[in-house]
């Protein structure tokens, strides 16, 4: 049974509803018959990059807060990631816009590594601060997964998997994702958001019995409430 994901690399709920999963998936009996499939969203297609401000400013900036009213609010995601293991770091997070990144992930793809690549991609930018739309690294990072440099050089000298990533927001739009992360169960189950644990345990033994149907329709999960939505509006 497959499940797709889309997700943004710089969602904080993205990455701790990837925990989330995770922790359902290994003790759900039938995991080794599931396929994870990870597919591009941008929750800002037009940021750009700025390596010169932090997350934690920018917020402050977008959204009209203080950065103190930033830093409070940013503490309490950070209390939900620490409860799934993960350490965020938003003072040192990099403003950065996605798109070389997907691309990335859509390479790694190619060679069974999209699911290291991705999780390589969040702890880069949510744990150590890194500018995950600078070259170099990158190339760092896929070499770490295992990819070729030449490749990923090529890459993105090219509009490589440019397509392949618009397709992934074309096709998200067309299922009706307002924001991520966005779990499909056998294009049948949808989960919005970093739910509870038992949400998703409940939804992976509700769909394995149908994932055999064909052309389900989709049925929602829980609401959104833990996602980020289109224009980083988390």
């Amino acid at each position: 049974m497959k499940i797709e994901i889309w997700s943004d690399v710089v969602c904080p709920f993205c990455y701790i509803g990837k925990r989330k999963l995770e922790k359902a998936l290994a003790k759900f009996p039938q995991k080794e018959a599931i396929e994870i499939e990870w597919k591009s969203f941008q929750l800002n297609p037009d940021q750009k990059t700025n390596p010169d401000i932090s997350t934690l400013e920018y917020l402050a900036e977008s959204k009209g807060w203080t950065l103190e009213q930033a830093r409070e609010i940013s503490a309490q995601v950070s209390h939900m990631a620490e409860m799934e293991g993960l350490a965020f770091d938003f003072e040192h997070a990099v403003v950065a816009n996605t798109k070389n990144a997907h691309r990335l992930i859509h390479l790694a793809k190619a060679s069974g590594k999209g699911g290291e690549m991705k999780e390589r991609l969040l702890k880069a930018y949510f744990t150590e601060g890194l500018n995950i739309d600078d070259s170099e690294t990158l190339i760092s990072l896929g070499k770490e997964v295992g990819l070729e440099e030449e490749s990923i050089k090529k890459l993105l000298e090219s509009n490589q998997y440019e397509d392949t990533v618009d397709q992934d927001i074309y096709e998200s739009r067309l299922i009706g994702v307002k924001g991520v992360p966005f779990f499909v169960l056998d294009r049948k189950f949808g989960i919005s958001g970093a739910q509870p644990d038992e949400v998703f345990t409940q939804t992976l033994e509700k769909a394995w019995p149908e994932f055999a149907k064909e052309n389900p329709q989709l049925e929602m999960v829980g609401d959104s409430t833990d996602s980020c939505g289109i224009d980083a509006d988390c």
